[in-house]
């Protein structure tokens, strides 16, 4: 069973920057050819938000092209998310997860493991 940890969250000003890493473990390569960064903000649902494969193609949500950047080390099995420009609106709880394909990265139900994630709250 796939092993997520994240970290790299906290409190930052509108307009600011945050990086978050996460490190994967306990799959195969296969498993993890694409790996994503997911947020949930209070009273939502979990949505999607960049993913990369091993070939580091990379994936967007709309709100955040220009200002987020998802990049990888496929040595670590790690992947990072550098936030700028950040807006209230970011705030939630990012996760990642890993996936066969970017296609299967937006099957959220068939992601059965999660980390705990980590908090990002961007305020005045």
């Amino acid at each position: 069973q796939v092993q997520l940890v994240e970290s790299g969250g906290g409190l930052v000003q509108p307009g600011g920057s945050l990086r978050l890493s996460c490190t994967a473990s306990g799959t195969s390569r296969f498993n993890m050819n694409a790996m994503g960064w997911y947020r949930q903000a209070p009273g939502k649902r979990r949505e999607f938000v960049a993913g990369i494969t091993e070939g580091y193609t990379t994936q967007l949500v709309d709100s955040v092209k220009g200002r987020f950047t998802i990049s990888r080390d496929n040595h670590k099995n790690m992947i990072y998310l550098q936030m700028n420009i950040l807006k209230p609106e970011d705030t939630a709880v990012y996760y990642c997860n890993v996936g066969t394909s970017l296609i299967k990265l937006h099957d959220l139900g068939d992601l059965r493991s999660w980390g705990q994630g980590t908090q990002v709250t961007v305020s005045e």
